[in-house]
């Protein structure tokens, strides 16, 4: 089996398609490459089908940012009919930066949930200082089927609160940083088949590479913490999450 990075941002500057062929030779066979407007998700379906000639497996995700709610969703539909989309978002709710007013937020993550619920396809969900706002609206809009907390930051109570709504918890490499030892619980009662991890490329870099933009390759550190905390070999969370990838993506 291989490592799977389940969120990583390749139209970013600081990733590119090289990183993504390096994160081949060292093992990361799939990458979802996410979008965050319209522009950056027609640039993550341009770089996953460049990557595809080359060879690469990556696929691409269309949404809107909460950062970027207040620009709306128009143009982010026309993408999920395209067989390299597989995911709608990154959306959510961001309340601490607030770079878009909380309505707005709201409004366009309501939005969002409804498009992955019509087309059938997975969400990926940004949450920061919003936890039950989150909740609330996945409540009320339905929560998809197929349903990712990109980079989780919460604890034992949030992962709970989640799981419980059917959502599978994504792990970044917060989880390696000293200060995180909530989110290190999460990760351990999470069970395995709901559990991804991610690098969110280039942000968020895990120990030892902490304060460099990040890269795909470096998923698999993300992957030895989490055995670490769950007191299991790499290769169990390396094969299972490379399977719930596959599952929550419906990739092929």
């Amino acid at each position: 089996m291989s490592w799977a990075d389940s969120h990583c941002h390749v139209s970013y500057d600081g990733v590119g398609i090289e990183a993504v062929a390096r994160a081949a030779e060292a093992g990361v066979a799939r990458v979802v490459s996410i979008g965050t407007d319209v522009a950056r998700s027609a640039a993550a379906l341009a770089d996953a089908r460049k990557c595809r000639a080359a060879g690469l497996s990556v696929w691409a995700t269309a949404g809107v940012h909460p950062h970027d709610a207040v620009h709306g969703t128009a143009g982010i539909e026309a993408f999920l009919s395209e067989p390299e989309v597989v995911a709608v978002g990154e959306c959510g709710l961001d309340y601490y930066y607030e770079h878009s007013p909380r309505a707005a937020q709201l409004e366009v993550f309501e939005a969002q949930v409804e498009l992955a619920n019509r087309h059938g396809l997975a969400l990926v969900v940004h949450t920061r200082d919003a936890w039950d706002d989150t909740l609330a609206v996945l409540d009320s809009v339905g929560v998809p089927e197929r349903t990712v907390i990109h980079c989780f930051s919460g604890g034992p109570d949030e992962a709970r609160a989640c799981l419980d709504r059917g959502a599978v918890l994504s792990f970044s490499g917060i989880v390696t940083f000293k200060n995180a030892g909530p989110v290190r619980e999460a990760a351990a009662l999470c069970p395995l088949d709901r559990l991804l991890v991610e690098t969110d490329a280039p942000f968020l870099a895990p120990v030892p590479h902490r304060g460099q933009p990040n890269e795909p390759a470096w998923v698999a550190l993300v992957g030895e913490q989490v055995a670490s905390v769950r007191g299991v070999p790499t290769s169990v969370v390396e094969d299972a999450t490379w399977a719930t990838t596959e599952r929550v993506f419906d990739l092929a």
